[in-house]
Formats: C-alpha cells, sequence, structure tokens
C-alpha cells in the first residue's frame, strides 16, 4: 500500500506532503527524526515547514501509523515499524537497531491492567562500534 492509500483507508486527509512524511518514514528504517525528515524533504518541497512534520508525525502517531520512540530520553525518532519489537540504541554512534522480542506478557501475569504501550529498548554498543574499538 503506498501513503495515499494508508491515509484513506485510516480517514486521515491525505495532502501531498502528509504522503511525502508517511512514505519518507515507512521508507527509512533509520528511525528519523523531527529534524532528519524535514531537511531531507525541504530539499524537494521548498515549501514544506517543520510545522508541518511535526503536526503530520502526531497524526500518524496518534492513528498508529508510525510509532514514536524516545530510547534516550532527549531525541523523539520515528519508526513506520508498529509491530511489536525491541529496540537497541548504539551510545558510541548513535544507530538504532531493531530486534524481534520473543516474550510478550501473558494475558493472565497484566491481569486488569490496561496497557496503552510496549516498548523494549536495550543500549550499549554495536558490533560495529564494539570492532572498532
Amino acid at each position: 500500500m503506498d501513503g495515499l492509500q494508508i491515509l484513506n483507508a485510516n480517514k486521515i486527509r491525505p495532502s501531498g506532503l502528509r504522503i511525502k512524511i508517511l512514505e519518507y518514514i515507512l521508507s527509512h528504517k533509520t528511525h528519523p527524526t523531527i529534524d532528519e525528515i524535514y531537511a531531507e524533504l525541504l530539499k524537494d518541497n521548498p515549501t514544506l515547514s517543520k510545522t508541518t512534520v511535526y503536526n503530520t508525525t502526531r497524526i500518524l502517531a496518534e492513528n498508529h501509523l508510525i510509532k514514536t520512540i524516545t530510547i534516550d530520553g532527549q531525541q523523539v525518532r520515528y519508526d513506520g515499524n508498529v509491530a511489536f519489537h525491541g529496540h537497541f540504541r548504539c551510545k558510541n554512534c548513535g544507530r538504532i537497531y531493531d530486534f524481534n522480542v520473543n516474550h510478550v506478557p501473558e494475558e493472565a501475569e497484566l491481569k486488569d491492567f490496561l496497557i496503552e504501550n510496549m516498548d523494549v529498548y536495550y543500549v550499549g554498543s554495536c558490533k560495529n562500534c564494539n570492532e572498532n574499538l
């Protein structure tokens, strides 16, 4: 599905910039920041404002089309993969890696809890940085 189809299927009014922002996040597995999204899309969209990027990512996240990641507590990043998975942030190079999470708590373990968000984060040194130490 392309960005237009995804927005229409989720009853979000499509605009050219909303489509481009969504498609950028879905196609870049780097977990981009607002600044990265803005800088890249500005090249071909000179009327783009950072406010549009902020507002669009908020709408997309509220509709569960993208995931907001705050793994380091300072920088917000966006993930187009909304399936349950974990993130590893390398404290040296700053790159964020996805990984599969094998254990999801049994329903009985969290009986009577209302879960709004589930995140698994690890922080350390990635393989590439370890090899270069």
